[in-house]
């Protein structure tokens, strides 16, 4: 076991019927019926491979598409042709998640083959808002028409999502209060690559964190700064403006217009708060970058017009960014430093990223816009390790337990049969 968590190393799985839960939620072109990028399905063919060649008789639940409205869902039979494709081996598949044709398919299966079920969100439980107003437990999850339905066709349970390990639903946390459970190769190493960032990282350690999502920094921030595992937090983009707000710096009207109207205005508060007990560990830019007349400006703090909108760092800023991540033993990434999607504010981000592609440290980075800007600029595989999560991964770093990793340390104690 890891982390109180069993692996596949420690189930027997051939002739088992094993049910694994994925995250393979992808973007989807609606006109063609076709997946705008494979990424998270291509992190997840270790695990499938590896249940297949053991002689498991594999079956694949999995969402696809933002629960927030349900116009958002989409089937998952384009993403049975991709693994089909990624694994050199038929991924049957069905359009039906828990009902008679689901069962019966499962129940035909012969070791080694794959079915890929429909888009486990089609049932009502597996929805957020499910989730979130009837919050069950861990045990009336096991009791959900879901996990009633297929747990009793099932020798055991493997979870390789840990991009959803934050979500509390039944296809995540019930199926392991009724099976024996284990992670899969993907979510081990997930999880085991960002609890050393937490437990021991190599130091000294850096965050690098910008973008816009600030609830998601400040509460990282809180975390990693009180634990004393960030020796140094560089601040870019949404995050380095309200820092700076903060101290009374001049980032331009613009910006802080932008702050006021996004109801950021309590996080000014929360920076001052932060800054004051671990100003010593927390960089700030030096200066800052907008546009004007399409053309890009910059200028040191102290000197930024009144009435700009600072949309990225600046050269000095990037100077004294590089120098600590190169140096760093460890550096995780959560964030742009300003709106690198344009030419004329990509530089700070751009620079950065190679910095981060280029230290002798461990890198580890995550979140949407920090793995798009990772594409774009051709870093890929340059970096230390990317992680498919986002919320999951997020939570994770403010110290709190996800749901799925308790549920599977519970089904981590339930022997398998004959045991």
């Amino acid at each position: 076991m890891r982390f109180g968590i069993r692996t596949l190393d420690e189930l027997s799985l051939s002739g088992k019927t094993v049910l694994c839960r994925v995250d393979i939620n992808q973007p989807v072109d609606r006109a063609s019926g076709t997946l705008k990028s494979i990424n998270r399905i291509r992190a997840c063919v270790p695990t499938v491979r590896e249940l297949s060649d053991k002689g498991a008789r594999v079956v694949l639940m999995a969402h696809q598409g933002s629960d927030i409205e349900y116009k958002n869902y989409y089937t998952t039979k384009p993403h049975a042709a991709v693994l089909t494709e990624l694994l050199g081996r038929e991924v049957k598949w069905i359009d039906d998640v828990c009902g008679p044709a689901a069962r019966e398919a499962i129940a035909s299966l012969k070791d080694g083959e794959i079915l890929l079920l429909d888009n486990v969100r089609f049932v009502a439980e597996e929805q957020t808002l499910f989730e979130q107003k009837l919050r069950l437990t861990h045990e009336q999850q096991a009791k959900t028409l879901l996990v009633e339905k297929l747990a009793p066709l099932a020798d055991c349970y493997v979870c390789d999502a840990f991009a959803a390990a934050h979500r509390d639903q039944p296809s995540l946390c019930g199926f392991e209060q009724v099976l024996p459970s284990a992670m899969g190769r993907l979510f081990e190493k997930e999880f085991c690559t960002v609890s050393q960032v937490m437990e021991e990282p190599v130091r000294p350690c850096v965050f690098v964190l910008g973008g816009a999502k600030i609830s998601d920094a400040f509460l990282m921030m809180q975390t990693v700064l009180g634990r004393g595992v960030a020796d140094h937090i560089v601040t870019g983009g949404l995050v380095g403006n309200i820092f700076l707000t903060a101290l009374g710096e001049q980032i331009g009207q613009g910006s802080v217009d932008f702050i006021l109207k996004s109801n950021y205005g309590e996080y000014i508060d929360r920076a001052k708060e932060l800054y004051a007990a671990y100003g010593d560990k927390i960089v700030l830019p030096k200066d800052l970058s907008w546009v004007e007349n399409g053309e890009r400006k910059e200028a040191l703090l102290g000197s930024v017009p009144a009435e700009i909108g600072a949309i990225d760092i600046g050269h000095e800023t990037v100077k004294l960014y590089q120098e600590l991540i190169l140096n760093a033993g460890t550096v995780f990434v959560n964030g742009p430093m300003g709106v690198f999607e344009q030419p004329e504010s990509e530089y700070g981000t751009k620079a950065v990223w190679e910095a981060i592609a280029n230290t002798k440290g461990h890198s580890v980075l995550g979140g949407g816009d920090s793995i798009t800007a990772t594409e774009k600029f051709g870093l890929t595989d340059k970096m230390g390790y990317i992680c498919t999560g986002g919320g999951a991964l997020i939570r994770f770093l403010t110290g709190e337990e996800l749901p799925v990793v308790r549920a599977l340390r519970h089904g981590s104690q339930i022997p398998e049969k004959g045991e």
